[in-house]
């Protein structure tokens, strides 16, 4: 699903115009991003978290130059979903 479908979905599910969904898709995904950017984790009652997670420095292998590389400790955006959304999919979603 793109967003175009979720904005199609959203439309039809509604009543409201095509475009006044995309702004409104649009405008929800811009607060959540910019949120996680200052730090701050999103909590959606009900459907899941969108939380910033850190990662410890690591050492790495550069396989082909056989050397080892340090990757530095690093924030990384991350979505926790709620637990009635994974009974749900649970439930739902079948085994292919």
């Amino acid at each position: 699903m793109t967003k175009a479908d979720i904005v199609s979905q959203i439309s039809e599910q509604t009543g409201m115009e095509k475009g006044d969904v995309q702004v409104t898709v649009e405008a929800f995904m811009r607060a959540v991003r910019s949120n996680l950017e200052s730090g701050e984790n999103v909590y959606l009652r009900g459907f899941g978290s969108f939380v910033v997670k850190t990662r410890a420095a690591k050492t790495g292998r550069n396989i082909l130059a056989k050397k080892s590389i340090q990757i530095p400790a690093h924030n990384i955006p991350s979505f926790k979903p709620s637990k009635d959304f994974v009974e749900n999919v649970k439930l739902n979603v079948k085994v292919k």
